[in-house]
C-alpha cells in the first residue's frame, strides 16, 4: 500500500478514475443502456491499461517527494483529468461536442455541479457519473488539504500557522510529513476514505428509507458530501422524499462548517474543539441569522396581503430559508420545495444577492466548500473587533491569548490579502464575460459561481437564469478556468510560481 502511495500522483488519480467508470458502466447495463454501458467499460479498460503500463514504467523511479510537487500535481489533476473522464460521458450522450462534455467534467470534479443539460436528457449512467466524478473531487480536497495544503500552510492553514503561505516551519510532526509526502498522503487517505464513504453510506441508506428511489438517494448523497449540488431530478425538491429528505441532508450539511466535525488529522498546529471552533460556531450564526432576517421581511411584507396569520405557510417559509442559506452557504446549492413557499406568503421575491454573498462566505477549511471560507472571515472579524476596543481603549491590552492575536494580525493581514485577491479575481472574470457579450449582473453570478464553486447560484441567484448551453465556448473554458481556480485558490497557484518552493 506505501508503495501505491509513491506512484505519480496524477498517475494515481487517473488510475482511480478510470476503474470508477466500472459503476456507471454495471448501473447502464442493469438497465439494459447497452450503449452507455459499452462507453463507460471500454473506457475504463483502456484507462487501466495505460495506468498499469506507465505505472510499471515509473516503477523504479521515486516520486511524491515534496509537497510543493505535490500541489503542482494536484493542480495538474484539474486541469488535464477532465479530458479523460469527459471520454466515455461524450460517448455515452452523443447528442454533444466535447468541448461540452469536457466543462461539464470540469464542473463535476471541482465539484461545482454547474451543468448544460437538462435532467432528462442524461440517462442513469450519466447522472451518476457525473455525481461520481464530483464524490472523488470531493474526497480528493479533504485528502489534498491534509497531505498536501496543511504542510505548505494554504488553503485556510496559513491563517493559525506560524509560517508564511507556502513554507512550514512548524516543529516536529510537520517537518517530517514534509520529509515524506508519500507517507502523508497514504495515511491521510487511510484515515479519511473510511469516513468520507461511511457518511456517504449513512445519507444513502436515510434518504432511501425517507422515500427516494436508490439511485436518487445515491446522486443526492454523493453531491451533499461533496458539496456539488448535483442531481439526477433537479434537487431534493423534486425528490421522493420531501421534506423529510430535506431534514436528513440538512444534517449532513454541516459537515462543510468544519473539519473537526469529521476528523482533526490534518496538520493544523490549532486544533480547538467543535464547540469553540470559530468556523463551526460563525457557520451556525450565520445559517440562523439569514433565515431569521428573511422571515421577518418577509412577515412584516405579508400584512400587505393579509397573511400574517397563516402560521403554517410562515413556517414553511422559515425552513425553506434555513436550509437554502445553510445550502448555498456550504455551497453545495439545493434550494428547499418551501423557499418558493415564503414569495406566495408575503409576495416579495428573495434577493438573489443574499445566496451569492452566502457562497463568497463558504464553508470550513479542508472540507469540501468553496467561497472565501469561514476561518478567514472570523480572522478578519477579530482584527475588526480590536481596531473597534482600541478606538474606545486606545491603550488597551489584547486578552484572548497568543493564538487569538496571530489570528488578528498576521492572520487577518494574510486573509485580508487572500480577499483582494478574492475581489480582484472577480472583477477580472467579470470583465472577460462582459467581453463576450453577457450583461453585468449575469457576468458577476457567473464569476461567483465559478469562483466559489457553487454552479447552482447561476440558476437561483439571476432573475434570468444563464442558458450555459446556449453560450460559445470562449465563456465555458473562462468558466472552466474560474472553477479550478476556485477549487485551488489563487494563492496556491501563486506559491506555485515562487522559485524557492522548488529548492526543496
Amino acid at each position: 500500500m506505501h508503495a501505491l502511495y509513491r506512484m505519480p500522483l496524477f498517475l494515481l488519480l487517473t488510475g482511480i478514475a478510470s476503474a470508477s467508470m466500472m459503476l456507471p458502466a454495471a448501473v447502464a447495463l442493469a438497465e439494459e443502456e447497452f450503449h452507455d454501458a459499452r462507453s463507460f467499460f471500454y473506457a475504463a479498460i483502456v484507462g487501466m491499461v495505460l495506468t498499469a503500463l506507465v505505472a510499471i514504467a515509473q516503477a523504479t523511479r521515486r516520486h511524491n517527494r515534496s509537497a510543493s510537487r505535490q500541489l503542482f500535481a494536484l493542480m495538474g489533476a484539474f486541469v488535464f483529468l477532465p479530458a479523460l473522464l469527459a471520454v466515455p460521458f461524450h460517448e455515452a450522450v452523443r447528442t454533444t461536442t466535447f468541448m461540452n462534455a469536457f466543462f461539464e467534467m470540469v464542473s463535476s470534479l471541482t465539484t461545482t455541479g454547474a451543468t448544460l443539460f437538462d435532467p432528462a436528457r442524461l440517462s442513469s449512467a450519466e447522472h451518476l457519473w457525473r455525481a461520481q466524478v464530483a464524490w472523488l473531487g470531493g474526497l480528493l480536497m479533504w485528502i489534498a488539504a491534509a497531505a498536501i495544503l496543511a504542510p505548505l500552510t494554504l488553503g485556510g492553514f496559513e491563517i493559525t500557522a506560524r509560517g508564511e503561505p507556502g513554507q512550514s516551519v512548524d516543529a516536529g510532526a510537520a517537518r517530517r510529513d514534509m520529509r515524506d509526502p508519500a507517507q502523508r498522503l497514504g495515511l491521510a487517505a487511510r484515515v479519511l476514505v473510511p469516513i468520507y464513504a461511511g457518511l456517504t453510506l449513512s445519507l444513502w441508506i436515510m434518504l432511501m428509507v425517507a422515500g427516494d428511489l436508490p439511485l436518487t438517494a445515491l446522486i443526492h448523497a454523493m453531491s451533499t458530501l461533496s458539496t456539488s449540488g448535483i442531481s439526477s431530478v433537479g434537487g431534493p425538491i423534486n425528490a421522493g422524499s420531501g421534506i423529510a429528505g430535506e431534514m436528513i441532508i440538512f444534517c449532513f450539511l454541516f459537515f462543510a462548517l468544519s473539519r473537526l466535525t469529521f476528523s482533526g488529522d490534518t496538520g493544523a498546529s490549532y486544533r480547538p474543539g467543535l464547540r469553540e471552533d470559530p468556523e463551526f460556531r460563525m457557520g451556525i450564526s450565520i445559517a440562523i441569522l439569514v433565515p431569521l432576517v428573511l422571515f421577518v421581511r418577509h412577515w412584516i411584507a405579508a400584512f400587505d396581503v393579509g397573511g400574517e396569520q397563516n402560521l403554517a405557510l410562515g413556517l414553511r417559509a422559515l425552513w425553506g430559508g434555513v436550509f437554502t442559506a445553510l445550502s448555498f452557504l456550504s455551497t453545495t446549492g439545493f434550494v428547499s420545495s418551501d423557499w418558493a413557499e415564503a414569495q406566495s406568503w408575503s409576495g416579495l421575491p428573495t434577493p438573489g444577492l443574499i445566496l451569492m454573498g452566502l457562497a463568497i462566505m463558504g464553508g470550513g477549511v479542508a472540507t469540501t466548500a468553496g467561497g472565501v471560507k469561514l476561518l478567514r472571515i472570523y480572522a478578519l472579524y477579530l482584527a475588526g473587533k480590536r481596531e473597534l476596543e482600541k478606538l474606545v481603549h486606545p491603550n488597551s491590552i489584547g486578552r484572548s491569548g497568543p493564538m487569538a492575536r496571530r489570528m488578528r494580525r498576521q492572520g487577518a493581514f494574510i486573509a485580508w490579502v487572500f480577499f483582494m485577491l478574492f475581489a480582484m479575481s472577480i472583477a477580472a472574470f467579470s470583465l472577460i464575460f462582459s467581453l463576450f457579450g453577457i450583461d453585468f449582473e449575469n457576468a458577476m453570478v457567473l464569476t461567483i459561481a465559478g469562483l466559489t464553486n457553487c454552479g447552482p447560484l447561476i440558476r437561483a441567484a439571476a432573475e434570468m437564469p444563464v442558458d450555459l448551453g446556449a453560450l460559445g465556448d470562449g465563456v465555458k473554458l473562462t468558466l472552466c478556468a474560474a472553477m479550478v481556480l476556485g477549487r485551488l485558490e489563487l494563492m496556491a497557484i501563486i506559491v506555485l510560481l515562487t522559485p524557492g518552493i522548488w529548492r526543496d
